[in-house]
């Protein structure tokens, strides 16, 4: 399998500069970047879907593996919110309207963690924070205000009622890991200690069994990222690393081809949005442009 290729950057901070962010939000969208949008879904396994048993987990914090935190869980009868109340939680938080093109891929994962989240067999891990962090950040990636990009972050991971300093934190940490290993050494993290070892073990335990552990695409993600920073991403280690954590190779291979799927897709989106935007601006400046020269002729004739 090949690397995952890089997500173009695509940067349209002169579009915000020219055009109200509200404006931008309410665009009238053409046939062609509607069409992109609902390709975006990103539609779950029913396999991944076994939700609202009658009991669920209560979130605890367990004694961390060195700083990085592990979350246990217990279970507890507790009020689960809906996905409306989910999201409604979201834009209570981030009030600001958002562009359109970033919109809707954010309702869509939203509304996928929800079920993931509140998933009798979730339990929050550093490589499922990875693969979060990876995909917000390649989704988002020109998005017109850099503050509020984060705003966003900080107000979806609050709205699920997680912490986002955690999730970076821990996505940050896994990268600083990953990128001092080789393909030898990550394969054999069951060999040594350290934190991240002791996570990955962690996983490797729960995934084989003894325990609780809900797979999931960003969990995926988030083991690939990894291989990409130890620049040991042949499809031989790959299949490695996944018998080591004790994960299905071939549901890691479908669920990676689906990501690439999606960032394409976003990325012509918005290349499409790009080109709308540019030709309304320049249709615009016309139109200006012809008034005032009807202006100008009109003084002409009076006087």
């Amino acid at each position: 399998m090949a690397t995952l290729p890089p997500f173009p950057s695509l940067s349209i901070n002169a579009v915000a500069h020219s055009l109200n962010m509200r404006r931008l939000c309410s665009f009238y969208q053409p046939a062609s970047v509607v069409s992109a949008f609902d390709c975006l879904k990103w539609s779950l396994r029913s396999k991944d879907d076994e939700l609202f048993s009658s009991t669920v987990s209560k979130w605890q914090s367990c004694p961390a593996v060195g700083s990085l935190t592990a979350i246990c869980s217990t279970p507890t009868e507790i009020d689960i919110p809906t996905v409306a109340e989910t999201k409604l939680a979201f834009l209570q938080k981030f009030r600001k309207p958002i562009p359109s093109i970033y919109n809707n891929v954010i309702q869509e994962l939203l509304v996928q963690q929800h079920l993931m989240r509140y998933n009798r067999t979730y339990q929050y891990d550093a490589v499922f924070a990875l693969g979060f962090v990876t995909v917000f950040d390649q989704l988002m990636d020109g998005y017109p205000n850099i503050h509020d990009k984060e705003t966003i972050f900080r107000s979806y991971i609050e709205s699920l009622k997680e912490d986002p300093d955690q999730y970076r934190n821990d996505g940050q940490k896994l990268e600083q890991w990953g990128s001092v290993q080789n393909a030898e050494s990550i394969v054999s993290f069951h060999a040594r200690d350290g934190e991240v070892e002791s996570v990955l073990k962690d996983i490797s335990v729960r995934a084989g069994g003894e325990g609780t552990f809900h797979y999931s695409r960003f969990f995926a993600i988030g083991l690939f990222r990894l291989l990409e920073k130890a620049n040991a991403t042949d499809p031989v280690v790959l299949e490695q690393f996944c018998k080591a954590l004790n994960v299905s190779k071939l549901s890691v291979d479908r669920d990676l081809d689906t990501y690439r799927n999606l960032l394409s897709k976003v990325f012509q989106a918005k290349e499409l949005l790009k080109e709308y935007i540019e030709r309304e601006k320049k249709k615009q400046a016309e139109r200006e442009s012809s008034k005032a020269s009807e202006a100008v002729a009109k003084i002409e004739v009076e006087v």
